[in-house]
């Protein structure tokens, strides 16, 4: 950080790990093996030991959905299917961005790129404290609009019973197994496959710790969305900035979880130092509280710097899940950052209409993952893969020429020879290692 910047008020944590404690993979491992090893029985097990939850069968039926979903009151149902509206009208035109194509590069040589979706994905519902609702829509809406078959969703039980919410929300998404199992016994079952339920092909969704491991631990043999960490959020302002809204933005973050980056990079040391008197202010009347308070104690940042392009120099270094602009001209940013999951533009757009309602993604990269990646999209449910074609006989001649050539100089004779035999057979090349002769048509 440069001497220029000026902290008023500093992270006093160390800064989250990319790798997990030594017992929650040791933890989560023998989840895995157990699954691997034992299905259906490992899963019952470990389901009754962390979530006191052992019921008939784990799927949920049509009939059961459907008295799930009546019991939901009519208001919230309108509220998840405008918000599922708004993603999969963006899931849709990112889909229709990518298309499928074939070129001719050589005469006769026709390449070609399909975009073909997965088989088969899982999607994980976060419950318990938060019920992220809104991650069904995430996952399972952002899996169907990419033409992926079968979607297998799960969440876990509330104190005994399905999450309504939860399951409703998954159905409107178009879930075609909905399940109620949570932690890694629900993610090993879904990756690995047990006596009655299938695997998939990827795995997607936020979730605690545990989840997060499980889905390191199987990456490979399933395909997953991202390592995930600490929900975070950087915000960039300068002297226009409403310090009580930057304050109620912050908080809006923190309360995602104790160990959540709140940062607050401003060109006015007036607009830090009263957002602090802000968030001092709000937090003891703010019901989440308890969450929010020691992550803002704890992982909480304000700094001061002299211009605004330091100001996105810097949030660039953070690379943060999410960062906010409450500048004068927001647009700016986006001419001037290049390390961020998602971009919130202006004062009259939050983090938090990402998180639920305004049509993007917010399965996003945390610890410093924005350096490479992006977010959930409806591309991560796609395989872009490629064909060739050589319909001349001339180009397949010539290329086997070429191709002899360059395996040779990398010692591999097995490609050279086949391309050897293309060259004699389709052109006038000799075959120096064997006597097999070709008819020349």
């Amino acid at each position: 950080m440069s001497a220029q910047h000026q902290t008023i008020k500093a992270s006093v944590a160390v800064k989250a790990s990319r790798t997990s404690r030594p017992e929650i993979v040791e933890t989560v491992a023998d989840v895995i093996a157990d699954v691997r090893a034992h299905g259906d029985a490992a899963l019952r097990r470990w389901s009754q030991k962390f979530d006191d939850w052992s019921p008939e069968s784990y799927r949920l039926g049509p009939d059961r959905i459907a008295s799930i979903v009546s019991s939901v009151p009519e208001t919230v149902l309108d509220d998840l299917r405008f918000a599922q509206k708004q993603i999969r009208g963006f899931a849709q035109a990112q889909r229709d961005s990518l298309t499928d194509f074939e070129v001719e590069t050589l005469p006769g040589v026709f390449l070609g790129q399909r975009n073909i979706p997965v088989g088969a994905a899982g999607a994980y519902v976060p419950g318990g404290r938060y019920p992220l609702t809104a991650s069904a829509h995430m996952t399972v809406l952002t899996a169907k609009v990419a033409g992926v078959e079968r979607v297998a969703a799960t969440t876990p039980p509330d104190r005994g019973a399905p999450p309504p919410v939860s399951v409703a929300a998954m159905h409107l998404a178009g879930a075609d197994e909905i399940y109620v199992m949570g932690g890694v016994q629900a993610v090993a079952a879904l990756a690995l496959g047990t006596e009655t339920i299938d695997a998939v092909d990827m795995f997607a969704g936020p979730g605690n710790a545990y989840v997060a491991e499980a889905k390191r631990q199987l990456f490979g043999e399933v395909g997953i969305d991202l390592f995930a960490g600490p929900t975070e959020v950087v915000i960039v302002a300068d002297d226009t900035a409403d310090p009580f809204v930057v304050a109620t933005d912050l908080l809006s973050q923190a309360e995602h979880g104790p160990d959540s980056p709140t940062v607050l990079i401003t060109t006015s040391e007036e607009v830090g130092r009263r957002t602090i008197a802000w968030v001092d202010e709000l937090l003891p009347d703010l019901p989440t509280g308890g969450v929010a308070g020691p992550a803002w104690r704890d992982h909480g940042e304000v700094i001061v710097v002299p211009t605004l392009d330091a100001a996105y120099a810097l949030a660039d270094e953070y690379a943060s899940e999410h960062v906010q602009i409450l500048t004068a001209e927001p647009r700016e940013a986006l001419h001037r950052m290049r390390n961020y999951g998602a971009l919130f533009l202006g004062d009259k757009t939050c983090v938090a209409y990402g998180d639920k309602v305004i049509g993007t993604n917010h399965v996003l990269p945390t610890l410093g993952a924005a350096r490479y990646t992006g977010g959930l999209w409806v591309g991560k449910y796609l395989k872009t893969v490629t064909y060739q074609e050589i319909r001349d006989a001339g180009s397949s001649a010539r290329l086997g020429e070429i191709c002899g050539r360059a395996s040779r100089t990398e010692n591999f004779e097995g490609h050279a020879r086949s391309a050897d035999v293309r060259a004699a057979r389709y052109g006038s090349a000799r075959l120096d290692w064997t006597d097999h002769t070709f008819e020349q048509s």
